[in-house]
């Protein structure tokens, strides 16, 4: 009796272990499942796959570590800086161009530090910022002034031109690409200081020639005066050229601090350089369309405003066609708040619109580079020697004397092709608009 009730609960605790075997098995087989799919179906007893879903897992797991390592090591080594911070700004990773370009000797790979307490630079932290919360590529110039805790090391210490490329990534990091463009800075203003100094050489004897030239006018009877009436007009070209480029050099470096600005207003000025160009407009039966307030006051120097006005309408009348008219049309562009809450001051919108060939749509993108010379139908010619208006010779720097003083006043202009003309289309934005009026017509 007592072997019986042995053997009877022998076999329930064999029965029941058998059934946990099965529980498991088919608990696994679940659990399996998914790695099964993306392998070979090897009909293998159950703890030897797994532990062969474990090794191509971790073999997985190293491949990619050792990607990640390549990558790493390529950024690196890599010319241009790279940093990346977490959502909270924390510099997580850095390479050794990004390092030695933010002067970041405090920070040691594997620290977590806030990149505004290692990099003093508000511009790189507002990037990062607009990125994060804008989630677009964003890119910005600007100087960079390195801080020293060393006063020893300070005179090594010199400010750098950047560039900066950001983009977002996940789980609210931004990444930043750094490019030094100080050698390229350095090298324009070497450049820029070789042709100033060539222009200042070549006004003495440009001088003298002409001063000889003049001599040989009076001197020469018809038709060899002729040949002498052409040199004056070349050497005059070359003077004209060296002065331009002259003065745009000086607007470069420091205009803005020379401007003598006042009360202007664009109304009037635009009518009075009207008036000196009048006698080459009516050759072609040629008139000036005005649309827009009658008074328009803006902060500006008069002089150099004067300038960009007489240089964009010559250049209008030469290019339109008889009988045309040359439309300058005035608005104001009211204030608009921005991110932040701020307020932008009103707006001065200039649209000058001719009617002649337009601009290729090649050279669009050049039209405001020095001595860019686009299509022939729009480049300049001297007038003749009687002309009752001193001629604006062309010699590719007049749209960028044009643009330098429009930027020197804070404002902006924009070369395009006006859709109904198919002219021309010159748009100007200057600050600080004083007053203004009921709009009216003049034409």
């Amino acid at each position: 009796m007592l072997l019986l009730g042995f053997l009877l609960g022998l076999a329930v605790g064999i029965g029941f272990w058998i059934w946990q075997q099965v529980q498991l098995n088919r608990y696994l087989e679940r659990v399996l499942q998914p790695l099964n799919s993306r392998t070979a179906k090897v009909k293998t007893p159950l703890l030897p796959r797994l532990r062969q879903e474990i090794a191509i897992i971790k073999q997985q797991g190293q491949d990619l570590q050792q990607s990640l390592q390549i990558y790493q090591d390529v950024l690196d080594f890599a010319p241009v800086g790279y940093l990346q911070v977490d959502e909270e700004n924390q510099l997580l990773w850095c390479n050794q161009q990004a390092r030695k370009l933010l002067y970041l000797q405090r920070w040691q790979p594997g620290q977590v530090r806030l990149l505004l307490e290692l990099v003093r630079s508000y511009e790189l932290d507002r990037l990062i910022e607009q990125t994060r919360d804008e989630q677009v590529a964003k890119n910005k110039e600007w100087m960079f002034h390195p801080s020293c805790d060393n006063p020893a090391e300070m005179p090594t210490i010199k400010s750098l031109a950047l560039r900066a490329a950001s983009l977002p990534l996940p789980n609210g990091q931004v990444g930043v690409f750094l490019e030094n463009r100080q050698p390229m800075q350095d090298m324009n203003q070497v450049r820029e200081r070789s042709f100033s100094d060539l222009a200042h050489e070549l006004r003495t004897p440009l001088t003298s020639i002409r001063l000889v030239v003049e001599t040989l006018q009076n001197r020469l009877e018809p038709p060899l005066n002729r040949w002498v009436d052409r040199l004056m007009q070349e050497v005059d070209r070359l003077i004209n050229l060296v002065q331009s480029w002259l003065e745009l050099t000086q607007m470069e470096t420091s205009l803005a601090a020379q401007l003598q600005t006042e009360s202007v207003e664009v109304r009037s000025l635009i009518f009075s350089v009207w008036e000196t160009l009048e006698p080459l407009a009516q050759r072609q039966n040629l008139s000036l369309a005005y649309s827009g307030p009658e008074s328009l006051w803006i902060k500006a120097d008069s002089a150099k405003i004067y300038q960009v006005f007489l240089n964009l309408l010559d250049n209008s009348i030469k290019y339109s066609p008889p009988a045309a008219d040359i439309q300058i049309q005035t608005k104001i562009l009211q204030p608009s708040a921005h991110q932040g809450g701020e307020i932008n001051s009103s707006v001065l919108e200039i649209n000058l619109i001719d009617s002649g060939a337009g601009f290729a749509p090649e050279d669009l993108p050049h039209i405001f580079e020095r001595f860019y010379r686009g299509d022939k139908a729009r480049t300049h010619s001297p007038l003749p020697a009687n002309s009752p208006v001193e001629s604006i010779v062309g010699n590719g720097l007049g749209l960028a004397i044009v643009r330098q003083i429009v930027l020197a006043h804070g404002g902006s202009i924009k070369a395009m092709n006006h859709p109904q003309t198919g002219g021309a289309w010159m748009q100007l934005q200057f600050p600080q608009v004083m007053a203004n009026s009921q709009s009216q017509d003049y034409s």
